[in-house]
Order: C-alpha cells, then structure tokens, then sequence
C-alpha cells in the first residue's frame, strides 16, 4: 500500500493515470478503516500538488514575459568628449656650472706666483699665475734697440734724399727695417704679457693642478674655476613634455642637500632632437636666482607642469583590442553597440587619448563586456562618470 502512496505523490502530473490506480486499491481494501484515512490523505495531497503545478506554471509564464522584455545585454557608457589635460612630472637632473673656465698655460716657463687655491674666491681681473718672464723682458729690450737703431737710420736716410745723396731703393729698405723691427717689438711684449694670466670674471677656484716653480708647457692646465652666480641643470624629459613646454617657463626646483625648499627656475635652452631610441629630448634650466649652499654636481629634482590642452580622452578600460587592432562599442540609435576601429595617442594615466574613430558627444561602453558581441542590443545602466580636466603627476614616459 505504501509504495502506491508513494508513486503517487511523485507522479502527480498524470492526474488520470494517478486516479485510476488510487481506485484500484481502495476496491482492494474494501470494508476496512484505513480505506477511509487513505482517501482523506490522497484528496489532500493532490490538492496540494495541483496548487504547487499551478504556481510554478504562473512563474514560469511571468520568468518569460520577464525575459522578453528585458534587454539583451546591461553596460554603463562614458560620452565621448574633449577634457583639458595638464601633466605634471618631477625629473632628475645634475646642477652644473657652464661658465666654467680650464685656465692654460699662453707660454712655457717656471711658475713663479699661484696664489689661490680650491674654494677660494676672485674677482674680476685678479692675479691667478705668473710665470719667469726674465727671458722675454731681455729679448723685449733687444726689440726695442733694434727698432729705435732702425728709425735713427731712415731718419739720416730721409734727410740725405732732400740732398739727393742716397737712392730711393735705400730709402724704402730703410723704411722696411723700421716696420720689421716694431713688428718683432709688438711680438715680444704680447709673449711677455702671455706670462701673466688674471681672472676673467668673478669666480671660485674649483681646482689647483700645479704649484709655484713648476715648469709648465704651453697649454697645460693650470687651474679650473667658475662663475657661481650662473647654475643650470639638464634633464631628459619625455616626447610628451618637450614638445609642450617653452623657453622662459617657470619651473620648481628641489635640491635633496639642501632640505624640502624648493626654488624658481626658468627653461634656458630646449635642445631641438629627441632621442629615436629612448623618445627623450633635453631640456636646460636656469637657477635665478642661486640658492645659497648649492653647488655643481648636487642632485636636483625639477618639477614641469604644461599648460592645460584640450584632447579626446576615455577610459582605458573602455579600449578594446583583437586581431585587427584596437576598437571601441559605440551606442547606436537603436541601442545597439557597433564594434567600431580607432586610432590611440598618448596613455595619460587611466585615460587613453583617442585621435580618429569617434566623434565628440558619441557614447561607447565602459563597463559590461563580458558575453558582449558588435550589434547586441544593449541597456544602459548608467553612465560613467566624467571630470572636466585632469592633471596627470608623473605620467609613464
């Protein structure tokens, strides 16, 4: 009896078949008290199944009047439009002294005065080395004679030709050794002034290579010193920046040596190539003024910060790529997201620039990927959130 029972309550989708079965067991039992329990179970049971089949036929006609009126497809969407970008980037450069002057010898001989050494200061015109200048003072003299002996000469010469005692030809050698023997003065006194070498502008001594009685060449190194007044740095910025940037711009610089202050720069020069391999170009600044405590070869870090440009940004995670190259889904009039090509600029830090494919105020998907194909029907959620400028720190190179 109890396995009828059971194949009953499983089977309850036949109702006919079910009946059927129920009756053949009742007659079966005839007189007895439990056929009247059986069939107060039974009736309940298939009451309470044919409420359960008739609910979960009612979800099943609502879950597909559901899914037919529901999109194929949730996404949020970015609109396409033009934001004012300003990139900001802190670099690494050197300080360096460019009026930086290697003092040579002008005249072989023995070193006679090097008053200054490393870290001391000179002014303009200061005595920095003199050399033995005894031999060119003697040949100095010797030049002298020769030219006043010279100029005794033609003068006679010039008084006998008013008497026409001496030729012309007489007169114009005469004339000759006078302009030979000033020449050879002239010379002499530049070889002895080449002996004493003075400071060319306010500078400090950065190095002292020889010292008083040492017999030099000519054009040997003697001292090195530079203007401390004049600093600059050179640093290698990215194409993005040396293209954007211009002579006279006002630039942060912080020197690590001399704590967090940080100084006023200006660009001087920006060199014209950039690198093909590393896509860098240089760029000179100018420290003005000189920050007390600073030095050449100290270790700077200068700030840049270009000009807000409008470009067409998205988000980069809005950027698709496949076999043939990089893509977008654009939002059709009918919902529709269209696969359509693009041309990528620069990556400015979550944003990627986008240059032809799409126009201003086009919507194109942000978010929803997954399972999405060109031409799904598409709902929208909501749309992504958008700031009207951005200003990049420290954007990859």
């Amino acid at each position: 009896m109890y396995p009828v029972l059971n194949s009953t309550c499983a089977n309850f989708a036949d109702a006919r078949s079910t009946s059927y079965a129920i009756n053949m067991q009742l007659l079966s039992l005839k007189n007895s008290p439990a056929r009247l329990v059986i069939i107060v179970f039974l009736f309940m049971g298939l009451s309470a199944c044919d409420r359960i089949t008739n609910q979960s036929h009612k979800v099943d006609q609502n879950s597909g009047k559901a899914r037919s009126a529901r999109p194929d497809h949730a996404v949020e969407i970015v609109v396409v439009s033009r934001q004012a970008v300003r990139i900001k980037r802190t670099l690494i450069g050197t300080l360096e002294a460019p009026r930086t002057v290697h003092i040579h010898s002008e005249q072989s001989g023995r070193i006679i005065k090097l008053p200054y050494y490393e870290g001391d200061k000179v002014k303009k015109g200061d005595l920095l080395v003199s050399l033995d200048d005894a031999i060119l003072r003697a040949n100095l003299k010797k030049t002298v004679a020769t030219r006043k002996q010279a100029e005794v000469d033609m003068n006679r010469l010039q008084k006998l030709a008013k008497s026409i005692l001496a030729a012309d030809d007489l007169l114009a050698r005469a004339a000759t050794s006078v302009e030979l023997a000033r020449a050879e003065e002239t010379l002499q006194r530049t070889l002895l002034s080449r002996t004493v070498i003075k400071a060319p502008f306010k500078a400090v001594i950065s190095a002292r290579l020889k010292e008083p009685s040492d017999i030099v060449a000519m054009n040997e190194h003697i001292l090195t010193l530079f203007d401390p007044d004049y600093m600059t740095a050179s640093i290698r910025v990215p194409e993005q920046l040396h293209s954007r940037v211009s002579v006279g711009d006002t630039v942060k610089v912080r020197i690590d040596s001399l704590g967090d202050s940080s100084f006023q720069a200006k660009i001087l020069r920006i060199h014209p190539v950039v690198d093909a391999q590393t896509r860098q170009g240089t760029i000179e600044i100018r420290l003005d003024p000189v920050p007390r405590g600073s030095h050449p070869g100290q270790l700077c870090r200068v700030t840049l910060e270009t000009a807000e440009t409008p470009r067409r940004l998205i988000p980069l995670n809005a950027l698709r790529f496949d076999s043939q190259g990089s893509f977008v889904y654009r939002l059709s009039n009918e919902s529709k997201a269209l696969r359509t090509a693009v041309t990528i600029g620069l990556q400015i830090g979550e944003s990627i620039e986008i240059i032809d494919g799409v126009n201003d105020g086009d919507q194109i998907v942000a978010k929803g990927f997954l399972g999405l194909k060109s031409g799904s029907t598409v709902r929208v959620v909501k749309p992504v959130d958008q700031v009207s400028s951005i200003t990049i720190d420290n954007p990859p190179a």
